[in-house]
């Protein structure tokens, strides 16, 4: 019996498991993750990853570092190639136009909408927005093509054009949409602004926050902070700010 009670007690170890191993395939997942959420950015223009980022000034890359560029025929090609620091030179900088939920325009520095002709080449002579010069940026599995308004994706043609003829997005159809647009930082969490830092921090926040200003001047509680260190822990640190604020008498909701 007691043999019986050793065995059925005993860890079951699979053959070849390996704990080191499986930690550092943790650790390998963990970096790919990392990698995965680190921004595509050169010259200081980030690659957009949803319609909702297209605004402003844009560039569109069509080969690695290489951008639409406008010609002053009306045309378009790809220009040459810029380094990691480089930005996009001022004919390959477009201004986004949002025109639906779904649709852009695109107007280049000389003043034209980029449409498309009935040959399917891409062209920038139009002083309008019609239905020619709508496009669709498609995005799927963290890629993007752009449509024109005949349905058909933008690639780089051999003779040095750009045009829109094939109804599939393949990889010569990939591009990627840039922008300058200072981005606002999403934070991983739903804490505050002003609940942030230690708790002579966030007072000092809460004060600025709702203190009435008078005479201009910042009125803090100068009782011990120990108790507010405390409350933080309880759950309960905005009443006992709000508490240190009635006291002062500065609060434009304590009154």
């Amino acid at each position: 019996m007691a043999e019986y009670s050793r065995v059925k007690t005993t860890k079951l170890v699979l053959k070849g498991l390996n704990k080191g191993k499986r930690k550092k395939h943790k650790d390998k997942k963990r970096k790919t993750d990392e990698e995965e959420e680190k921004p595509d950015v050169m010259g200081g223009w980030w690659s957009v990853r949803c319609f909702g980022e297209i605004t402003g000034t844009v560039a569109i890359e069509m080969q690695s570092n290489s951008y639409i560029h406008a010609m002053d025929t009306g045309l378009f090609t790809v220009g040459a190639p810029h380094k990691d620091d480089e930005g996009p030179d001022p004919p390959e900088q477009f201004t986004a136009i949002k025109l639906s939920d779904s649709r852009i325009a695109l107007k280049s520095g000389y003043g034209k909408y980029l449409g498309i002709n009935s040959d399917g080449l891409v062209v920038g002579r139009s002083d309008a927005i019609g239905s020619r010069e709508q496009w669709e940026p498609v995005f799927q599995d963290g890629k993007m093509a752009l449509m024109a308004a005949n349905s058909c994706f933008i690639s780089y043609s051999d003779s040095g054009d750009i045009e829109a003829k094939s109804k599939t997005a393949g990889d010569g159809e990939m591009v990627k949409i840039r922008s300058c647009v200072e981005r606002e930082v999403k934070r991983k969490d739903d804490i505050a602004d002003e609940d942030r830092g230690n708790v002579k921090t966030c007072e000092i926040n809460y004060v600025k926050k709702f203190q009435s200003f008078q005479d201009r001047r910042l009125r803090v509680n100068e009782e011990d902070k120990s108790t507010l260190k405390k409350a933080r822990m309880d759950g309960k640190f905005h009443e006992s700010l709000l508490d240190r604020r009635s006291k002062m008498k500065a609060d434009r909701y304590c009154k």
